[in-house]
């Protein structure tokens, strides 16, 4: 029974794939500003159909107004949830399209066009030779910004986990080792993270994943607690690494990398306080960018009730 349901599975996904890769290939066929426009088109359509996803969205949202409400930054002009989470499906639909792009070898001119700022934080930090961990989360294209980070600097490990679905985890480490870039897997990453550290290497950790009650803590995020992962903290204090925020935009047709001050982890050596700083950093570009950020995903989801 369980190979026979094994195998179901398997073929389920062979079939999606097919059909994922027969869905693709129109994007292929078109220039890059055309195809990335169809996708925002698809991404507004999408934001009609799927009702369920839509309503979860704009409810995360909703939830975390009064959060973003009272943060510097905050523009009223952004809109209502509804109006956040339309143009938040538009970017993804455009997303889409752009790593769609990239898994097929188009995707050159997206990475190349890319524009890097605030590099003189990331080269403050590399000088004292102890690492840097890039603090970012699922904000604009998160897959485009980290390859052209490794096409115009020195590249860095990426931490990711391992999909359900092992083709699928062999053709993202594909993609993601592209560009002078490599991928550390979660389970049993300590040893290399620990490794690129010591060799003055960089990390990337999207932090805004909501993790394992096992491998985190409940850390305060747009007003309300959430599993968050205190690995960043924990290494900071280890190896002495520097935690440098970085995250991506959308400025028009092209995308933007901007690196920020380095933040100092906390005094007392909490890694709880230091993974609230860190917590804080994302919170500052949602404020500023709230259409581009993964609203999509649940990341307050296995929190008790009365947190």
């Amino acid at each position: 029974m369980d190979t026979s349901l094994s195998l179901r599975k398997r073929l389920k996904w062979h079939l999606g794939v097919f059909a994922a890769i027969v869905a693709t290939l129109p994007v292929l066929l078109l220039p890059a500003p055309v195809a990335v426009a169809l996708g925002g088109a698809a991404g507004s359509l999408a934001f009609r159909l799927l009702g369920k996803v839509r309503r979860n969205t704009v409810t995360n949202i909703r939830n975390a107004l009064p959060a973003l409400q009272s943060m510097e930054g905050w523009d009223p002009a952004a809109g209502t949830p509804e109006e956040i989470a339309r143009r938040t499906f538009v970017n993804l639909g455009r997303t889409a399209v752009e790593i769609i792009k990239l898994c097929y070898g188009q995707g050159q001119g997206l990475v190349e066009g890319t524009e890097l700022r605030g590099m003189e934080h990331y080269l403050r930090a590399k000088e004292r030779g102890k690492g840097v961990i890039f603090i970012t989360g699922h904000c604009d294209n998160w897959e485009i910004v980290a390859h052209a980070f490794g096409t115009h600097s020195d590249g860095m490990a990426v931490v990711a986990r391992r999909q359900k679905y092992e083709p699928l985890t062999r053709l993202l480490e594909r993609l993601r080792n592209r560009h002078g870039n490599s991928v550390i897997y979660a389970d049993g990453a300590a040893r290399q993270i620990f490794f690129r550290l010591r060799k003055n290497g960089a990390i990337g950790l999207l932090m805004d994943q909501a993790v394992h009650p096992s491998e985190g803590e409940l850390v305060e995020f747009l007003g309300k607690k959430a599993w968050t992962t205190t690995m960043p903290a924990l290494l900071a204090a280890k190896t002495g690494a520097a935690l440098v925020p970085g995250f991506g935009r959308r400025e028009g047709n092209r995308h933007v990398l901007e690196f920020f001050p380095e933040i100092a982890p906390d005094p007392a050596g909490d890694p709880i306080a230091t993974t609230r700083l860190l917590n804080r950093a994302i919170e500052a570009y949602i404020v500023r960018h709230p259409d581009q950020w993964l609203w999509v995903y649940n990341r307050w989801k296995r929190v008790p009730a009365e947190q």
